[in-house]
């Protein structure tokens, strides 16, 4: 499958911001489930963009506007052909061991509750033990917008019961390290199977670590594995690190952000 993505992030300004960097996480990488065709990263202000890649593999541009603005748009567009891997990754490049990914942070740090609900996962064989904890992540926590916000832990959202794919991921990735199972976050993005291209934003999904097969991913908001219908672009030990946007401005005041996401098949575009 070919997908095209069309995403458009805007942020305005009270006043010029003096000076603005932002560290954009928005370029996919190949594997054997996907290759990246024409991927372009633009702005509509003076600005220098440089590309690095981060401990993690991701392929990083670091944005440096030049003088001041008081608006700044970032589009990203780009095809990306896609195949179903049955959720295995393999092709891709891995420089850190898969112990690095047991390691805790704030926001993926399991409480009582959760180490709890961690252990009620029935034993058995690693892999069959993940995907019980994703149907049991898909099933006890709903799905709803605004229910939570970017800053809130896996901790936080799983005592509400309700949150976002990266609640969904993040709940995950804390149970499967509880579990001694590497787990990591990934950012991304989905196909719609009800055929919704327009999107309020990014997808979310998890990978683990399985003896002899190697990292799987799981996508507990939608309790499936990833297929020809994601593009994988980040990863990190949570949704931190591996936000496709992050930075900071000098000057500016108050800021606000809009985004338009379209992420639809090569095929519906053409036949517009």
């Amino acid at each position: 499958m070919r997908i095209r993505i069309d995403h458009a992030t805007r942020y305005s300004y009270a006043r010029a911001a003096r000076h603005i960097i932002q560290v954009l996480r928005l370029t996919p990488s190949g594997h054997d489930g996907q290759q990246v065709g024409d991927w372009r990263i633009e702005t509509d202000v003076d600005a220098s963009l440089r590309r690095s890649e981060d401990a993690f593999g991701n392929i990083v541009h670091t944005l440096y506007t030049e003088r001041p603005t008081d608006a700044l748009t970032l589009r990203v567009t780009g095809d990306v052909s896609t195949s179903d891997t049955g959720g295995v990754l393999s092709g891709q490049v891995e420089r850190l061991s898969p112990l690095v990914f047991l390691r805790d942070t704030p926001l993926t740090r399991a409480d009582a509750a959760l180490a709890d609900y961690a252990r009620s996962v029935r034993p058995g064989p690693t892999l069959e033990r993940l995907h019980a904890l994703m149907g049991a992540v898909r099933r006890d926590v709903a799905f709803e917008i605004g229910a939570t916000t970017a800053d809130h832990s896996a901790a936080e959202a799983f005592a509400l019961g309700r949150g976002v794919c990266q609640d969904h991921a993040q709940i995950f990735i804390a149970c499967a390290r509880r579990l001694g199972v590497p787990a990591r976050y990934v950012s991304g993005h989905l196909n719609r199977s009800d055929g919704r291209h327009a999107q309020e934003a990014a997808h979310a999904w998890a990978e683990a670590y399985v003896e002899d097969l190697g990292w799987v991913g799981f996508d507990p908001a939608n309790g499936v594995c990833p297929s020809e219908h994601h593009v994988r672009v980040a990863v990190g030990l949570d949704a931190l690190g591996a936000a496709p946007i992050r930075g900071s401005s000098y000057g500016g005041g108050s800021e606000q952000l809009s985004v338009v996401l379209n992420v639809r098949p090569v095929q519906a575009a053409s036949q517009q």
